[in-house]
């Protein structure tokens, strides 16, 4: 594995389980000689262009065997097959989160950016998102920065001006911080924002019934007679919310929808808010990645020693490689 500027962060590596073959080695570029010796590796202190330049020149006519490099374009056209099968999943009536990626990468153009930073989009868009230019893909994903999307987007297009900017923010992420519409249309920029609303912190609570709860307080409820919040929905209505702060507003209830907002949008000369509800119970799969996230080992529910005993099962696939 040549791991070039990576800090092997935890989901990165799936919680260290990532690399089961035996003879696994690692070769690390990076200017920080802390990540650099990660796993055991063979550290390469410098920059990264060039390093690989220098690497490019000692491997001239150097390649894998024909069974590997086949391997791996297999692999790739079975991952875009199913990339292609969530974005044309067609789940209904609620759209899902996968296909409001499909669109957004399908019908924006190849020069676009798109903005995320927490919640379940940014694993959704690591796995889904089409990238066609090595600067379309803007994602700050280290420390789950919920808020950043829109003041994020906002200085990506100052920074290039000449390229529409889709910022795809969930709901939860929106409330954090979504005052920078009022400079966004202050200053006259146009941002592209989705706001993708499943009602509430669909996310953490997906993870919170990973590990045997029931997601509480990850809803927008309102709170019972029973003292839960396993009311009524809250009449939450994001779109006026940007609508109010400047923006456009467009609602879109479905693909057909959706794509005619994305016109909509790339036509007009502005910030945009275009609104969709999604299914939150409509996830895309981790697939073969996994997360180590302590779960009790004492507890009177069934969910949750069910929980830890899958957890204790998937823990012994961690490899600690120094």
């Amino acid at each position: 594995m040549i791991g070039v500027g990576t800090r092997y962060s935890d989901f990165t590596v799936a919680s260290k389980t990532a690399f089961q073959n035996e003879n696994v080695r690692f070769i690390n570029i990076n200017v920080a000689e802390f990540d650099a010796y990660k796993h055991n590796a063979l550290a390469l202190i410098g920059d990264a262009e060039v390093t690989l330049d220098e690497l490019g020149t000692a491997l001239n006519g150097f390649q894998t065997d024909e069974d590997y490099r086949s391997r791996a374009a297999n692999y790739n056209v079975q991952w875009d097959a199913e990339v292609q099968r969530i974005y044309d999943l067609e789940h209904g009536p609620i759209i899902s989160q996968g296909e409001v990626i499909g669109v957004v990468n399908t019908l924006s153009h190849a020069n676009d950016v798109m903005v995320c930073a927490a919640g379940s989009m940014p694993g959704d868009l690591h796995k889904l998102w089409r990238t066609r230019n090595p600067k379309g893909y803007h994602m700050e994903y280290g420390f789950s920065t919920m808020g950043y999307e829109i003041a994020g987007g906002l200085g990506i297009k100052m920074a290039a001006p000449e390229r529409d900017v889709y910022v795809l923010v969930g709901d939860a992420s929106y409330l954090m911080m979504n005052s920078e519409i009022v400079t966004a249309v202050q200053e006259g920029i146009k941002l592209i924002i989705l706001v993708l609303d499943n009602h509430g912190y669909a996310s953490i609570g997906g993870l919170s019934k990973s590990v045997g709860s029931d997601g509480f307080g990850t809803k927008y409820r309102y709170r019972s007679d029973s003292g839960q919040l396993d009311g009524d929905t809250l009449p939450l209505d994001l779109g006026l919310n940007a609508a109010s702060l400047g923006a456009h507003l467009i609602r879109a209830s479905n693909r057909d929808e959706l794509a005619s907002a994305m016109q909509e949008a790339q036509a007009y000369d502005g910030t945009v808010c275009i609104s969709i509800e999604v299914d939150r119970s409509q996830r895309v799969p981790g697939y073969e990645s996994w997360w180590d996230v302590a779960i009790a080992e004492v507890s009177d529910n069934p969910a949750v020693q069910d929980a830890r005993a899958n957890y204790e099962t998937a823990k012994v696939k961690e490899r600690y490689l120094l």
